[in-house]
């Protein structure tokens, strides 16, 4: 996986003496799940991120894992590549219709409004599940308020879009999985932290999950050996969601404008900490 120039530290000094402050910036969209800006307020230390830029492309591959792993593309893909291939046969690759089928969006935030939008054009029933309920879009996009409970018993499919916190961590478990529809399709481009791995691992040995399609884990990146490569109904790609050539562009150019800005001697664009010392 390519280590870019542009994504190091989130870090920019903010004192005045000499030498000059050296700038990097990190292209994170946001910035909730480390503990670099309470670390870098007590350093003196700028931290920024790269907001609003990547909701679209990371929910057109939250789409596309949810489709690799009903239709098992990648499976497929594999079997060909080996040789598998002789002929067609009535039974091979049987995957899940996902036209008509109902999706659960456990939280509704830009990225889970834009996948809901896309689940529309599949004529997909759409559960939700937030923090709030979001009447306005209920009322737009046909979405259906659950709790979370109801939104896994009745979902052929789930897909997490909520940011990782205390209250989040582990919030797919064992318990979870044990309410979900049988067969039914976890997706995940949020954060690893908010599944369970280890109740992850089990609920597809069990054979109750139908499947899973993996952006995040826990940790990064997943070591090889782990359980979770054993699965073939398993799709796991390398923290890809904002990974398109313009939404790359646009958090370098942002992530630029932050460091420029400081170096100026102004405020960054899109701070996530104040450090000691500076003025509100």
């Amino acid at each position: 996986m390519p280590s870019w120039p542009w994504s190091s530290t989130a870090s920019l000094p903010t004192c005045s003496l000499p030498p000059p402050p050296s700038a990097s910036s990190r292209t994170w969209p946001s910035a909730t799940t480390t503990s670099t800006p309470a670390a870098a307020e007590r350093l003196g230390v700028w931290v920024t991120n790269t907001p609003g830029v990547l909701a679209e492309t990371t929910a057109d591959l939250a789409f596309a894992l949810l489709l690799a792993a009903a239709r098992r593309v990648v499976e497929a893909d594999r079997d060909t590549r080996a040789g598998g291939w002789k002929t067609w046969s009535p039974t091979g690759f049987l995957g899940a219709d996902v036209f008509g089928a109902t999706l659960g969006i456990v939280g509704l935030g830009e990225i889970g409004e834009a996948v809901a939008r896309r689940a529309r054009g599949f004529k997909m029933r759409i559960l939700y599940y937030s923090r709030t309920r979001k009447p306005a879009l209920e009322a737009d996009l046909g979405l259906e308020y659950r709790t979370l409970p109801e939104l896994l018993a009745q979902s052929d499919f789930v897909t997490l879009h909520t940011p990782l916190t205390p209250e989040t961590r582990r919030l797919i478990d064992a318990a979870a999985f044990a309410a979900m529809r049988p067969g039914a399709i976890l997706v995940n481009t949020s954060r690893g932290g908010v599944v369970d791995q280890d109740a992850l691992v089990e609920a597809l040995r069990s054979g109750r999950l139908g499947g899973a399609a993996l952006d995040v884990t826990t940790p990064e990146p997943l070591p090889i050996g782990h359980p979770l490569y054993t699965f073939p109904n398993v799709v796991i790609t390398p923290h890809i969601g904002s990974a398109s050539r313009a939404t790359r562009a646009r958090m370098a150019e942002m992530a630029a404008a932050n460091i420029i800005a400081v170096l100026d001697g102004r405020e960054p664009l899109n701070p996530v900490n104040r450090p000691t010392g500076t003025r509100s």
